[in-house]
């Protein structure tokens, strides 16, 4: 979880991945944890409460930080330009860049939440350098089709897409159904 707006992405992931049965480890930049109290009011401790294991961003020589530790996917959720860029040339300068690394050169699933509009030249190429090393660019643009009638419902169906992405079986994302029937 980095320091760009959407931090309910982040914590309805958690929560959804723990509905789901899966273990989850989370690393919150300093600016994340400042985003989730100031966008949903929680506190460092409520935010790790909902996680398995919980890290320190400064905390290089976590589990997590090598590709012998097995993991199935990483989500960076909100995912910062400056993640973005970091994760994009090889910056593994904290634990979540590292964590990022790791799963690109393991060949994992790494999505990333990006969160920043208009987008500008450095940003698109940053975005491009994380696909062309098998990261999957996910900004989390809403659906209308289904008629959502709130930004839960909005919130929601972004997460439940990405979790079909990772491959949770639980996962219930709307599709679209076609027009005229």
């Amino acid at each position: 979880m980095t320091g760009a707006t959407g931090a309910v992405y982040a914590v309805r992931l958690l929560q959804r991945l723990r509905d789901a049965g899966r273990e989850t480890h989370l690393v919150a930049s300093p600016a994340g944890v400042l985003n989730v109290h100031h966008e949903l009011g929680l506190d460092r401790r409520a935010l790790e409460a909902l996680a398995d294991v919980s890290y320190s961003p400064g905390d290089v020589g976590a589990a997590i930080a090598s590709g012998s530790f097995a993991t199935e996917a990483m989500v960076v959720a909100p995912c910062s330009m400056k993640s973005l860029a970091a994760i994009a040339h090889g910056m593994a300068d904290n634990l979540l860049t590292r964590a990022a690394d790791v799963t690109l050169k393991e060949r994992r699933r790494l999505v990333l939440m990006v969160r920043e509009t208009p987008f500008n030249l450095a940003h698109l190429r940053n975005m491009t350098a994380a696909t062309e090393m098998g990261a999957v660019v996910f900004p989390p643009l809403p659906a209308f089709y289904h008629r959502p009638a709130s930004i839960d419902e909005l919130v929601n169906d972004s997460v439940e897409r990405v979790l079909a992405l990772l491959g949770v079986g639980e996962a219930v994302p709307k599709s679209w159904g076609g027009l005229g029937g």
